[in-house]
């Protein structure tokens, strides 16, 4: 057992001297991984674990964003390992589209907008809608996820929509959901929903800046298409 503990700590050891002293992305995905994990398993061999959890979610982008209750399903992984991914979406989160920022205008940060919706919903394997509310400026004042479906819908009701801009007192809305199926083309009922969506928003003086459909590498955009009429 004492020579295990040594044989560990010197592994630990020297990968975060080469991690150090290494130009960033210069690592491989699984020994990233497994430093992340070495203060949640401070017993444990992680590169292990690092390795069985990129061969279940693919990538490193997939672990860090698969469903807890996925994750729970590989052997050794609890809540504190979702709650250090957890933090780790977060932090990601705030350098791709900063909350509450006044400087942040999110209409001419598109590309901040799809990578963090991406980021936020593309890997899921099941439908999420999501919505970002702007005010007057053009400034993200609240984002949140209003419904979760399967693999292949997600029930989406205009009049919860508008509430939700009402209560945040939103100017604008940009909608997004995800295509688990990696294709992003809107089905007709995207489309229909999305007509509906705008003209509820419009009934009350709410502009609907643009539905985003997301997959984990790519994006289909309402307003690009000409499928939001903004007269």
């Amino acid at each position: 057992m004492v020579k295990d503990d040594q044989l560990r700590s010197g592994h630990r050891r020297r990968l975060r001297e080469r991690f150090s002293k290494s130009p960033l992305r210069t690592l491989p995905d699984y020994e990233i991984l497994e430093i992340l994990l070495f203060d949640v398993f401070k017993q444990q061999d992680t590169k292990a674990i690092s390795k069985k959890l990129l061969e279940k979610f693919s990538s490193l982008k997939g672990v860090i964003t698969a469903d807890p209750i996925e994750l729970k399903m590989i052997s050794g992984i609890g809540d504190a390992t979702i709650l250090q991914f957890k933090l780790i979406q977060d932090i990601f989160t705030r350098f791709m589209l900063p909350y509450k920022e006044s400087t942040v205008h999110v209409m001419s940060n598109l590309l901040s907008v799809i990578n963090y919706c991406q980021f936020r919903i593309g890997t899921k394997k099941t439908e999420h809608f999501h919505a970002l509310f702007l005010n007057k400026k053009n400034t993200l004042v609240a984002d949140e996820i209003l419904n979760t479906g399967t693999i292949d819908k997600v029930t989406i009701y205009p009049r919860e929509i508008a509430k939700h801009a009402i209560l945040h007192s939103a100017s604008s809305v940009i909608i997004i959901h995800n295509h688990p199926s990696g294709d992003v083309t809107p089905s007709k009922d995207d489309i229909d929903i999305t007509k509906k969506i705008h003209a509820a928003l419009s009934a009350l003086n709410i502009t609907l800046h643009d539905h985003l459909i997301v997959s984990h590498n790519s994006h289909f955009s309402f307003k690009a298409h000409n499928l939001i009429n903004h007269n």
